[in-house]
């Protein structure tokens, strides 16, 4: 079937959009691999970020004739999976376990779910509506995420917590896929966006509203700060780490220390005991000799 040609040029820009979007975590990635720690950074919307991607890919395949959809949510497969292989390399051993739990409870477990249902429960016409319900309610709660950053920005009067340009970037693709599925006809696409357009909406207005405004101190802000409190949770452990190898370095050289002395003590005191020895035994060759010309000189007379 022709679509027309607003649907191409809105799926190229929507890929456009994303593609941006997409690349938007590079700089702190590239600061994880400067510094090879993760600093406290949380692998939890790169993992949903990769699953995203993979469902709008399986959605597509199934129903055919979005290629568009494909492109871009590859290049999102792709570059989710580098920067998750980025993270657990860096991140510390406990929170790589729980992130590899992740990917295989999430990524495998429950897309192989997802794939199996949709192909037992579903059949022919209906296996691509089920699964664009799927893929609307799992986009859904990804585009709500900003609740949190929302709720924050209102409270402490301070844009500090909202990045613009990031805010900017998916406030134009949720646009642009809008606009994308609205002239497909195509309502799993066009349904979570109108959610992405409404919240990137709040996020602009709220940006106008408060940009030049100082924030109001708010005793709970630190919450939001969990970042910052990560770190110097981590920074404290590992200081307190140092310090209990650098007592531990400095126990094991007062010890050695200790046995050295020991040992010198004890070699002294062997040295001087065969000394004594030897004198000793000298002292008794002497008088033995004085004792045997005593006797010859007895004798002789």
């Amino acid at each position: 079937m022709a679509h027309s040609p607003l649907v191409f040029i809105f799926g190229i820009l929507g890929n456009i959009a994303s593609f941006v979007c997409f690349l938007a975590p590079l700089p702190t990635f590239y600061r994880v691999c400067k510094k090879k720690s993760t600093e406290g950074f949380q692998s939890i919307p790169y993992v949903a970020a990769l699953f995203s991607a993979m469902l709008w890919i399986f959605y597509a395949y199934v129903k055919t004739g979005e290629t568009l959809l494909i492109t871009i949510n590859a290049f999102g497969c792709v570059i989710e999976t580098i920067y998750l292989a980025i993270f657990i390399t860096y991140c510390p051993k406990k929170v790589r376990m729980s992130t590899l739990r992740m990917i295989l409870l999430l990524n495998f477990g429950g897309f192989c779910t997802i794939v199996l249902l949709t192909h037992i429960l579903a059949k022919g016409a209906n296996r691509p509506k089920l699964l664009g319900w799927i893929c609307v309610v799992f986009a859904t709660s990804v585009f709500a995420a900003p609740l949190s950053i929302i709720r924050t920005v209102i409270r402490t009067k301070s844009v500090e917590f909202l990045p613009f340009p990031l805010s900017l970037l998916l406030f134009i693709s949720a646009i642009m896929w809008l606009l994308y599925g609205i002239f497909l006809k195509d309502i799993y696409v066009t349904l979570p966006n109108v959610v992405g357009l409404t919240f990137g909406t709040v996020q602009m207005v709220l940006y106008a509203m408060y940009r030049n405004k100082k924030p109001v101190q708010d005793e709970k802000l630190p919450e939001h700060k969990a970042v910052d409190i990560e770190n110097n949770i981590e920074q404290s452990v590992e200081d307190e780490k140092k310090k209990q190898k650098e007592e531990e370095k400095r126990d094991t050289e007062k010890v050695e220390v200790v046995v050295k002395n020991i040992e010198m003590k004890e070699t002294k005191e062997e040295k001087e005991k065969e000394k004594n020895e030897d004198s000793s035994s000298q002292k008794e060759n002497n008088q033995t000799e004085v004792k045997d010309k005593n006797d010859n000189n007895n004798n002789k007379s």
